[in-house]
């Protein structure tokens, strides 16, 4: 299977897809890093990544349709301007925040493709059965994507990366004094506006996506979230990591932090992957037998 999606009159790369050996009853979207694609990103995860069991995930979850998408190649402000294989453009490498206004675009056209497989996934089995995540860079696009969605989903999974504009969310939460901005209106009660709300409105803002009827009740703030990060991770620095896991949980999201000692740019095998499978069966509710949620 493969999808194709058109948007902005290009036309999206396929994703690599590995089809469920059993009945379909979940669906893992997982994105890669910078430079590489959906194919390498996704044989090497599910080859290596294995539990200290040695079973691979494709045994653990049979019913699992695993989908890699691969990004658009995007000219890289970071590497002198050369084309590579990007969610959105980065314009430095030791500081990932620099020059945020550059992020936008790619973030949205990129969000804009990974909400129509979301879509595609949800019509076949249901929100609460899909599985969001993505590593470094991957991370960094999927879980802006995540927190622009009118919806929660089973769970998502992060692995070495960063929350774009994160300092601003933050500032957006600690500036919230809980009252509109509007001090002209004499006649009429202030209105109250939650400091998370204002969070979401924001990011949909800057993915140019609708904001009409903003609620906690149509947003994805209970999806539960992991989050994991190499301690010596010399590409992305783990203090990154630490500041998804706080800012998340300022959000008030459920979190699962996990740091690895002596884990540099990439999964911890086999702690991670273990990690990993006790959080989809605890906090995500998957099985690992029937691969259907639980009751």
């Amino acid at each position: 299977m493969e999808i194709l999606t058109q948007q902005h009159g290009d036309v999206h790369p396929t994703s690599y897809i590995v089809e469920p050996t059993h009945n379909h009853t979940c669906t893992f979207i997982l994105l890669h890093g910078l430079g590489s694609t959906g194919e390498k990103f996704g044989l090497e995860l599910l080859d290596t990544g294995r539990l200290s069991d040695g079973r691979k995930l494709t045994e653990i979850f049979p019913g699992a349709r695993f989908i890699f998408p691969t990004a658009k190649k995007r000219r890289s402000s970071a590497l002198q301007r050369v084309l590579i294989t990007q969610w959105f453009d980065i314009a430095s490498l030791d500081d990932l925040s620099y020059k945020g206004e550059s992020q936008v675009d790619g973030l949205s056209d990129s969000a804009i493709h990974l909400s129509d497989i979301l879509t595609q996934e949800t019509e076949v089995v249901g929100s609460k059965n899909i599985i969001l995540g993505g590593i470094s860079h991957g991370c960094a696009m999927s879980l802006f994507l995540l927190l622009c969605l009118e919806h929660p989903l089973g769970g998502f999974i992060g692995i070495s990366g960063w929350l774009p504009f994160q300092k601003d969310l933050e500032e957006i939460m600690q500036d919230g004094d809980g009252v509109g901005d509007d001090i002209f209106e004499p006649d009429e009660e202030p209105v109250e506006q939650s400091p998370i709300l204002k969070v979401v409105e924001f990011i949909r803002e800057l993915l140019a996506m609708e904001i009409d009827d903003i609620s906690l009740t149509n947003t994805s703030l209970s999806t539960p979230v992991f989050v994991g990060h190499g301690e010596a991770d010399e590409k992305v620095k783990y203090i990154l990591g630490q500041d998804i896991n706080r800012t998340l949980k300022l959000l008030g999201m459920n979190v699962t932090w996990k740091l690895y000692p002596g884990q540099g740019h990439w999964y911890k095998i086999p702690e991670e992957i273990d990690d990993i499978l006790s959080f989809l069966q605890t906090d995500v509710g998957l099985s690992i037998t029937s691969n259907s949620r639980s009751n």
